[in-house]
This record gives structure tokens, sequence and C-alpha cells, in this order.
């Protein structure tokens, strides 16, 4: 009679996670035999198992999860070790609706948003890489996206005013440009013209020297638009609305709107990596991740997460993903395997 191949662990999907994102455990026997839930430990914590089936398994990570690269085992696959990047938590307390941005010394911009016209004591807050978070911009409403020019000055938008101001070394701000509709999303070409997404179907382009004009249109959004520039110097777009299925959007440097993917339900943020690559924000309550773009309407999921609204990238490699109050750095994001 032929023995039964040993339970092993094939893969863990995505490779990277934070705290209560779930994940995926695959292989030969890793669910046992249904009698009972396997047992499940990411580092020394054990994790809840929400799925057991014989071959495959899904688990919550745990919200102690600390961050790092975590070993993952099962008391069904005895001697198997698979791993997880766990994102280390790094700053509670604030209110993103869009994504954070990192300066080239990998200092964390973040805002604290808060309800329509709520004037917050702190606009924007300055993480920087040793963990020391300080206010760093005051008097803003309700502010909503950030950008860095090329120059490396930080822009921030405010949905409230419709409006977006430049921010000093020292966090003085100073308006560049007004009556931009409900001004979200901001991102800037090469040549330092900011784009800006007003959610009801405007992306404004605004010139170095404040001067404003249309530059596309795009259906309007339920919640708000989320820019990022390609290297390319393609803006690429995403805006929620009631349909069940979202587009990212890809917009040339004439104006004109392209779809390139529309398998997202609630995409938000977005950001391209160091290598170009586009990663994208899904916000579905409980389905929440961040996912890499392949190509056409390919994307693969490489964090998981109970929620998420934004990403960026440092110079370094390492990634930032937001929640509408939690932020976790990783410092660096595996390439995911195809689920």
């Amino acid at each position: 009679m032929a023995q039964a191949s040993r339970p092993r662990i094939a893969s863990v999907h995505p490779p990277a996670a934070v705290a209560g994102g779930r994940i995926a455990v695959a292989g030969p026997g890793v669910g046992g035999d249904g009698g009972r839930l396997p047992g499940v430990w990411i580092g020394d914590l054990r994790a809840q198992v929400v799925y057991a089936g014989r071959n495959r398994l899904a688990c919550l990570v745990p919200p102690e999860a600390a961050g790092g690269t975590m070993p993952v085992r099962l008391d069904t696959a005895p001697g198997e070790t698979a791993r997880l990047e766990v994102g280390a938590p790094v700053a509670t307390g604030v209110h993103q609706v869009d994504s954070p941005v990192v300066d080239a010394d990998g200092t964390v911009f973040l805002t604290y948003s808060g309800t329509r016209g709520e004037s917050a004591p702190v606009s924007v807050f300055r993480l920087r890489r040793d963990g020391f978070r300080e206010p760093f911009v005051t008097g803003i409403t309700n502010p909503t996206s950030l950008a860095l020019d090329p120059l490396g000055r930080l822009f921030v938008s405010s949905r409230f005013d419709g409006a977006v101001f430049r921010v000093d070394a020292d966090g003085q701000r100073k308006q560049l440009a007004a009556e931009l509709g409900v001004a979200c999303g901001l991102a800037f070409d090469d040549t330092g013209n900011l784009f800006v997404g007003d959610r009801s179907g405007t992306i404004f382009k605004v010139t170095p020297s404040g001067e404003v004009s249309p530059f596309a249109a795009l259906p309007p959004s339920v919640a708000a638009f989320h820019l990022g520039m390609a290297p390319s110097g393609d803006l690429h777009v995403t805006a929620p609305t009631l349909a069940t299925r979202d587009a990212v959007y890809r917009i040339d440097r004439t104006g004109a709107v392209t779809a390139v993917h529309r398998g997202f339900g609630r995409p938000q943020g977005l950001a391209f990596d160091a290598q170009g690559t586009l990663h994208v924000v899904e916000a579905l309550a409980g389905a929440s991740g961040l996912y890499r773009i392949r190509g056409v309407d390919e994307a693969v999921q490489v964090v998981a997460a109970p929620s998420l609204v934004g990403v960026a990238f440092d110079p370094a490699g390492g990634a930032v993903v937001a929640s509408d109050e939690r932020v976790y750095r990783f410092e660096r994001l595996p390439d995911p395997a195809p689920a």
C-alpha cells in the first residue's frame, strides 16, 4: 500500500501582509483531515484560521504582529516553514484619504484630513526614518492629497477649499491655485506641471506659475480621484464609482484617456515603484490589499490588509501603505507569484 505523502507548505499568498490581513497557505495536506481547524503560527503568535480545506487554508495575521520577515508554521505540517513579510506599524492617529508621500531622505508625510469642514490642529505630519513623528503643517482644512515636485517640495490639496498649497521646508504654506472643484489626487510631471483631480470629473493641469487649465475628463467619483505619474510621463488615475468594477485610467501627454485595467471593485491610492511598476490599492471591505499590475488587466496581490487607502515607495526600495488611520512600513516588498 502506497504511503501518503507528508503534508508540506507549497506557497503563502500574498507574500506580504499587515496586521489583520488575510493570507492563504497552500500545499498538500496543510488543511488537515477536516476533524478540526489546524493550528497556524506567524512568528510566535497564533493566527485565527478562517477557512480550511484539505490542501488550502486561510488565516488572519495577528493584531500583535510587529513587522519584519516572520516564519509561518502549521501543526498539520511539522517541520515545514514559510516566510511572510509583515508591515511594521509606524503611525496611528492619522486620517489618510489618499496615499502618503516619501521624500528622498525616507521621510513620510501624512495627513489628518478629517470630516468635511473640520479644522484639525495638525494638517500634515512628518514621520522621520527613525520613527519620530512631528506636526509639520497647520491651517489647511481637509488636507486630501500629497505630492512632491521634481525639486522635492511638498504640495497639499484641500478638497474643502478646492485649492492646492505649496509647503516650504519650515512647514509654511502658500496657495498655488484655487477653484479646482473637489481637489483630490495630485501628481507632477518631470517639467513641474501639477495635475489635480476634481472628483466631479475634471483633471486640471497647473503650471509652475499657477496657471490652471482643464486637461482631461473622466467619469465622476463617489469618493476621490487618486493620481500617479508613470516614468513614461503618462498620468494614471483611479476614481471609485458606484459601478461593480472600476477602471484604472492612463492619460497620455495630450490628454487622451485609456482604460488599462477594469478588475478592481474600489481602486484607490496608486504609485509606481523604483522599477516603474504600477501598484494599486483595492479598498473593498474585507478584501483590501495592494496589487501589482503586470499587464493589461493582469494584477497580482502583494499585500493583504483589512483596509487600505494608499501606498508610496521610498528611494531605498521600501514601501509604505496606509489605511485611513494607520500606517505601515515594509523594508521591501517580495515579488508575488500568481495566486
